[in-house]
């Protein structure tokens, strides 16, 4: 017999403008196929309870190699400490899928967004075509689109499911298409990218299909998959340019009476939106964030959701709905078992356990052998060593909101952009910095440790333009105080800055009002409201992301190098004969008060 039938994409293309092969001849290459199975197109529906297994992961962020960070769970010797799990990695995930598969014909695979963006140099080099590649052939059939995946714009976006090369990338990418660059031509995903609440404005019709149904045993079962509301924030403005993204719950709930018309009577929902729990992995003691008032808003037809965004791992119940999400990375995979009532449709039971993906499993030979394949093809460029530093350097950040990563990064892009477009201040955003350096490098001489280029790239993925503007001192204040204003959580997303720039917040006082008067300063001097600075952030920040709004009102704009190759160069100057490397300062540039 053939395996369950797939009917949800195709229905929900035609929906939404978007087909990559023309429905009439799927619809009769399928027929052809069943016919030479010699069964039925719609096999016969159970007349016993069903149940299915459903696997599901999210924020896989192109790790096809195990990240170094692995996942921290509870030391289960003692309870009170925790642990570092080496896990992840898509020859180890590929191996766990296909072993959890084997326990239940009835089984899909599916994910909540993020599965590119942000990723290594193994990835990202190849425009992320390798995780494509990787999780379609781990069978991955449906997956929600994540706010990461629309980093180089919708239209990359679509290549990533329809296959070709690459398209031209909005501002803040490299701004031209570029040549195929993997070893054979990129064909697409094998899964269905869905994305309910993204409409195309010329259309009104989603860029995605809305839901994914699949039948099992002949009963149906419906994926909804979206992305969270807030996307356009948090990504480069023009790669969602002509978008419109609606509200999570408005739209599920306005999807339910069409499905409950076709039958379904089972209905799961991806999102790209999650939540901070306070319990382990496998756990959920408390839960806070978003998803906490989607799931509430949701229609009692919603029996299951699979979160994501938040890179946390957590097995919830909200409302007494199960709520899952499964880390980040390919760390963890969410194993869920419902079981489908015969005559409803509905279902009548539903429990999750999340299954670390230990670098101890077996490695999947196909998986093992896409790696190889462009190990080889990266490995001149990945592998450069381009200077050294003295000391690992963080990303935490202290209680003021500085780090000791997020100045370098900062002072580095003043001096890539100091003497050509007159900078004098450079701000980065926390969000932008993705991995410490230096924790996983090789040990020098002398303690030092070697900077490869394929580290940098670990810290600054997006590959993202310098652009240097004219802000007045007031609006400079201002961009400061969007540091909390209609930003994700109270502790607010405090900018990295360039050395000569100090200023003093006082906690104490309400989002909005929070810059001392009279405590901007550059090198020392008080920042007058009428001053004019000319002021360097990368693309994203320009465009207005991360609620930086100010930032567009910005007046003669220059565009300088990658954010990258800034930091490149910085980190070269500082490795020359007989300098010590880049260490770390002290973290004084900004005050915090209460």
């Amino acid at each position: 017999m053939m395996p369950p039938i797939r009917i949800g994409p195709a229905r929900a293309r035609a929906r939404s403008g978007f087909a990559p092969f023309p429905p009439f001849a799927f619809f009769a290459a399928f027929v052809a196929a069943a016919s030479l199975a010699g069964c039925a197109l719609e096999p016969p529906r159970a007349t016993e309870p069903v149940a299915v297994k459903i696997l599901a992961i999210n924020d896989f962020h192109g790790n096809l190699k195990p990240s170094a960070g692995g996942i921290r769970v509870k030391d289960p010797a003692d309870g009170s400490k925790t642990v570092v799990v080496p896990a992840g990695g898509s020859e180890h995930l590929a191996t766990l899928v296909a072993q959890l598969r084997a326990k239940n014909p009835n089984h899909i695979f599916v994910a909540a967004g993020d599965l590119i963006g942000a990723t290594p140099l193994l990835s990202s080099l190849f425009r992320d075509e390798p995780t494509i590649e990787s999780l379609s052939l781990m069978g991955l059939e449906a997956s929600a689109v994540g706010n990461h995946e629309f980093d180089k714009g919708a239209d990359e976006l679509l290549r990533m499911q329809r296959g070709g090369c690459s398209a031209a990338l909005p501002t803040g990418g490299s701004g031209s298409a570029e040549p195929c660059k993997g070893p054979q031509p990129f064909t697409g995903a094998r899964f269905t990218y869905l994305a309910a609440s993204t409409v195309v404005n010329a259309t009104g019709r989603t860029l995605f299909p809305a839901y994914h149904v699949k039948r099992f045993q002949g009963i149906p079962v419906a994926f909804i998959g979206l992305t969270l509301k807030d996307t356009p924030t948090i990504v480069v403005p023009d790669g969602v340019r002509g978008l419109t993204f609606r509200d999570e719950a408005e739209t599920v709930n306005a999807l339910v009476p069409e499905l409950k018309k076709q039958g379904i009577g089972a209905i799961v929902l991806l999102i790209h939106e999650g939540g901070v729990p306070s319990g382990d992995y496998n756990e959920c003691p408390g839960i806070s964030g978003a998803i906490v008032g989607i799931v509430e808003k949701l229609d009692r037809a919603v029996d299951l959701v699979i979160s994501g965004h938040t890179h946390r791992a957590y097995n919830c119940r909200i409302g007494g709905r199960l709520v899952t999400s499964a880390d980040k990375y390919g760390t963890v995979l969410s194993e869920i078992d419902l079981v489908l009532d015969p005559r409803t449709g509905g279902v009548t039971s539903v429990r999750a356990d999340n299954q670390i993906v230990r670098t101890s499993f077996a490695k999947e030979p196909r998986q093992t052998a896409l790696i190889e394949t462009y190990e080889r093809l990266v490995a001149p460029l990945a592998r450069r060593v381009v200077g050294r530093i003295a000391v690992p350097l963080l990303r935490t950040a202290a209680p003021n909101g500085e780090s000791a990563l997020g100045q370098v990064i900062a002072d580095a892009q003043l001096a890539a952009t100091a003497r050509e477009f007159g900078a004098q201040v450079a701000l980065m955003n926390p969000g932008g910095i993705r991995a410490d350096l230096g924790t996983a490098s090789s040990a020098a001489g002398g303690g030092e440790l070697q900077v490869r280029y394929e580290d940098l790239f670990s810290v600054q993925p997006f590959y993202n333009n310098l652009v240097t503007m004219a802000l007045t001192g007031a609006q400079l204040v201002q961009v400061l105080e969007q540091q909390w204003l209609n930003q994700p959580t109270a502790a607010g997303r405090v900018l990295a800055v360039s050395r000569g720039f100090t200023y003093t917040w006082d906690a104490g006082r309400p989002p909005g009002q929070r810059i001392v008067p009279g405590s901007v300063k550059l090198n020392g001097v008080p920042v007058g409201a009428e001053a004019t600075l000319r002021v360097t952030v990368n693309g994203f920040l320009a465009g207005g992301g991360d609620n930086f709004t100010v930032l567009r009102q910005g007046r003669d704009l220059r565009t300088g190098m990658m954010d990258v190759d800034a930091f490149e160069q910085h980190v070269k100057a500082a490795s020359t004969p007989g300098a010590a490397g880049i260490a770390p300062g002290a973290l004084d540039r900004i005050v915090r008060l209460n």
